[in-house]
């Protein structure tokens, strides 16, 4: 099972600095019950092995002028893969694009897009996504607001379920 290759202690890391990534060594070394030193050197390896993919900050898109928020569920002619490594390298670069999921159903991907306002989003999906080449439908929702945005993994049930393995 995924997540068992990590001591308690490895996972106690991982989770305190979903919560709060911007946390001193010192702190988290605290938090965790051991040294900075030996907390450091564990904070590498989880980088190093990938299970630590980067740091950011939560940025308030509002705050920054970005009003709207879509969710795009895109259905494709071609289910190539040749063709949907191409729409996958489009949205990546489009920049209102924030995410881009490939989904098993009746739509092939759905992206979460951001835009100062409607008319803006209108423009992208008119100008780009309905004229890229494989694009046979697109259907979007536009977000009234959002309950939940809670990133990364549950730890609790990750250790619930280690338990009962076990």
């Amino acid at each position: 099972m995924a997540g068992t290759r990590l001591d308690p202690i490895d996972r106690k890391i991982l989770a305190e600095l979903q919560s709060d990534g911007r946390m001193t060594n010192v702190e988290l070394a605290k938090r965790v019950g051991i040294s900075a030193p030996p907390c450091l050197r564990r904070v590498r390896t989880l980088e190093e092995q990938g299970y630590i993919k980067g740091y950011h900050a939560e940025i308030d898109a509002r705050e920054l002028g970005f009003e709207v928020q879509v969710f795009a569920m895109v259905g494709l002619a071609s289910q190539a893969e040749t063709d949907l490594s191409r729409f996958e390298e489009k949205c990546r670069a489009w920049p209102l694009v924030r995410e881009c999921h490939m989904l098993n159903g009746e739509v092939d991907f759905i992206l979460k897009c951001v835009a100062p306002d409607l008319s803006s989003f209108q423009s992208f999906l008119t100008g780009e996504l309905l004229t890229t080449p494989n694009v046979e439908s697109v259907k979007t929702s536009l977000v009234i607001r959002g309950s939940k945005d809670d990133p990364g993994v549950p730890f609790d049930v990750l250790e619930k379920r280690l338990e009962t393995s076990a």
